[in-house]
């Protein structure tokens, strides 16, 4: 039987057996007690599956994890400490010193500094192309030691739509996987799996946790891209690991393992971001009513953006439900039940507007956060884009006056309610 996602998101990942818990376990402990050393010996070769350090991997993340993996219909996860950790995870277990990634300019402030400036300073650079770039210019980003391409499905807080099966196909023509971040659509209202992307992150601490109690991301690996059929690209993956003993991942853990396997065994054991087993048991929590929760903030979002985009004192509103947005026909095909419930706009009266605007709102609460079941506002230029310049910010589809309303779920009638009485402040 095919499961519907809402019912993937209740029961998925863990199924108790006989007189077993029926909410997943909290594993919290650091170890694990084992009879024999032979037996341990074995779980640090690789040889056995099971557990010994929860730096590496714990019961509780892999359950929550195993979840978001059949959310999202791939074929292995991992649980990061949060969204950044997935993101660095994902490009760097392929890509190191000496070597090229593409990205989406149209990206998270954060995600965009870690691959502008702190992945730079390990030896790895990065192109920036604008979402909607011409074919012309996504090829001429490529070069010889390119490793992926990143992206995210909605641009936070541009709210750009990427089109995925073409980033997908100029990918693939490269020998080279697609990343794409899901944070904002989540995987019920899009699975960029099923259009081409290979490996999906998520930053759970927003939709997915939905309630602003846990920090954390996921990684989710499709299982479809043959690592080995460019085995000269990512040595990572196809050469013998001398630090467990010259395993080669895709060998011995396939297509559908080798990714997070190596992700987990090395990654993680040297980086140690690992989620704690009681912020997966809350996100897991958050995860059981994302297929009820989505559509409520879709409609506050879609309602907000028609009511601002009506407004004499607001200059531009961002949101593909809106059928005169730019992304309109890409929200049409790849978020056809919605995208999300962000809503990005700009002032007639500039910055000092929308500086105005923010502090007389009474609803909406002014947070660095997103995505969540409570109604927050964000100044992007002044908080989250803080470090960037006024090029690179206009790079990212973001002016100095724009604000960042995230509609939670909330009565529909309130939040604009409240918007309305903010304005009239101006």
């Amino acid at each position: 039987m095919t499961e519907q996602i809402g019912t993937t998101c209740v029961q998925g990942g863990y199924r108790p057996g006989d007189a077993e818990p029926r909410q997943i376990p909290i594993y919290q402990s650091t170890t694990w007690k084992y009879d024999t050393s032979e037996h341990m010996g074995k779980l640090f070769d690789l040889e056995e599956a099971g557990y010994f350090y929860t730096r590496l991997q714990n019961p509780t993340n892999d359950y929550v994890a195993a979840k978001i993996a059949e959310l999202e219909g791939g074929a292995a996860g991992m649980l990061t400490s949060s969204g950044q950790a997935a993101n660095f995870f994902a490009v760097f277990n392929i890509a190191g010193c000496g070597d090229h990634v593409v990205a989406s300019s149209a990206i998270y402030g954060g995600t965009y500094n870690l691959l502008a400036h702190t992945m730079r300073r390990m030896g790895v650079e990065c192109t920036f192309v604008a979402p909607d770039c011409t074919d012309e210019e996504l090829e001429a980003a490529f070069r010889p030691n390119t490793k992926c391409v990143f992206g995210e499905t909605i641009a936070n807080p541009a709210l750009a739509v990427l089109d995925i099966e073409r980033f997908a196909k100029a990918a693939h023509d490269h020998g080279v996987p697609l990343i794409v971040d899901n944070t904002f659509p989540t995987p019920v209202n899009c699975r960029p799996i099923e259009w081409g992307a290979d490996i999906v992150t998520h930053s759970t601490t927003k939709y997915m946790d939905g309630h602003g109690a846990a920090v954390g991301g996921a990684i989710v690996d499709s299982g479809n891209f043959d690592w080995m059929a460019h085995a000269d690209k990512f040595p990572g993956l196809t050469t013998p690991d001398e630090t467990y003993h010259g395993v080669v991942y895709a060998e011995k853990f396939g297509q559908a393992g080798s990714f997070i396997t190596k992700a987990t065994a090395q990654l993680m054991r040297d980086f140690g971001c690992i989620q704690s087993p009681q912020n997966a048991f809350i996100l897991n929590l958050g995860l059981e009513s994302l297929h009820v929760r989505m559509p409520q903030h879709c409609k506050n979002g879609q309602a907000m953006a028609e009511f601002l985009s009506q407004h004499p004192k607001i200059s531009f509103v961002k949101f593909p439900g809106l059928p005169g947005d730019k992304y309109h026909e890409l929200a049409k095909k790849y978020l056809p039940n919605g995208g999300c419930g962000v809503v990005s706009f700009g002032f007639v009266g500039g910055r000092a507007a929308a500086e105005t605007f923010m502090k007389s709102l009474k609803l909406a609460q002014i947070a660095t956060h997103v995505a969540d079941a409570r109604t927050c506002v964000l100044h992007p230029a002044n908080a989250t884009h803080r470090q960037m310049n006024d090029e690179e910010l206009a790079a990212c589809g973001i002016s100095p006056d724009m604000v960042r309303l995230s509609c939670g779920i909330e009565s529909t009638e309130d939040l604009i309610a409240d918007v309305a009485q903010a304005l009239e402040q101006i």
